[in-house]
């Protein structure tokens, strides 16, 4: 248990979660299973931590969207073959 990042109460556990998201490009979204979560038991919240977020948004910039499936697992995502050697939008 941690605290969660929404109402702070130390009942924030991992899990996974299946997640939408929109593609770079604004086209569409697609659907990830199974990504690295935290479920917060008081307050109902399912969430991924900023870390998860950054290496999601960040694989989508760097492989071919268009040859995304409308589902995935985080896994299959980030196994697939990147196009770019990295994010050149990424300025952190």
């Amino acid at each position: 248990m941690k605290p969660c990042e929404w109402c702070s109460n130390q009942k924030a556990s991992a899990c996974q979660a299946t997640v939408y998201w929109e593609l770079p490009d604004g086209t569409r979204a697609i659907e990830i299973k199974d990504t690295p979560a935290f479920a917060c038991s008081s307050c109902g919240m399912t969430y991924q931590e900023e870390a998860v977020i950054g290496e999601i948004e960040n694989q989508l910039f760097l492989v071919d969207a268009k040859k995304l499936p409308e589902t995935l697992t985080y896994q299959e995502l980030m196994q697939t073959e990147r196009i770019l050697k990295r994010n050149y939008f990424d300025f952190s």
